[in-house]
């Protein structure tokens, strides 16, 4: 079910123009997207989520909203990406079955939790700093990623300043994948950017 290994998170402070970016990204060949833009009001963050969810189905994405099951569900999406406070995966299977489910760990614990509890796959940091991270603790290394990433079954995307040429090390940690935001989001050329980590992760 989760046929990507590139997954990528919106930041409009980053990108500027967000569907413009996450355009230039799927031209490049991202196929996963999740929309996290956490300070939108509930009707602005619907509005951008009905245009991703369009431009998402015309490159033949994925699209997954962060935290907002009723908009996940209002949109189509095909999956929603919860937080440590958000409505646990098990819930979301009870409204909507039907949506893949992430969620964001940043511990062992956290991502054992996770699996259990019903959730398709996980992104783990982060691994190395960033400033988007910055508040979520200290830079959790390569060893404590392998370390989950063989103890779970679900697919384990690392995330946390991540570049493409960690990315060997990275999947030899057992991680499925990548997330990344600034790496893509904050390069000269998104697309060309994008381009770079997929090779790496083939």
């Amino acid at each position: 079910m989760i046929d990507f290994n590139l997954y990528l998170i919106t930041d409009r402070k980053i990108s500027g123009n967000c569907l413009a970016a996450v355009e230039e990204a799927l031209r490049g060949g991202v196929r996963a997207v999740q929309l996290r833009e956490k300070d939108l009001k509930v009707r602005e963050l619907l509005h951008m989520a009905y245009q991703m969810r369009e431009l998402t189905e015309r490159y033949g994405a994925r699209l997954f909203i962060n935290d907002r099951v009723d908009v996940a569900i209002a949109v189509e999406a095909d999956g929603v990406h919860l937080g440590q406070n958000s409505i646990p995966p098990w819930a979301v299977k009870r409204i909507a079955g039907e949506l893949l489910i992430g969620v964001s760990t940043h511990s062992l614990e956290e991502a054992i939790e996770a699996e259990r509890g019903g959730a398709d796959f996980i992104t783990f940091g982060p691994v190395f700093y960033t400033p988007s991270k910055a508040g979520y603790g200290a830079p959790l290394g390569r060893d404590m990623l392998k370390k989950v990433s063989s103890t779970i079954s679900i697919p384990v995307f690392a995330i946390g300043g991540i570049k493409p040429e960690d990315i060997k090390g990275i999947r030899d940690s057992g991680a499925r994948g990548v997330a990344v935001i600034s790496g893509i989001l904050g390069a000269r050329d998104i697309r060309e950017a994008t381009e770079k980590y997929l090779r790496s992760l083939i």
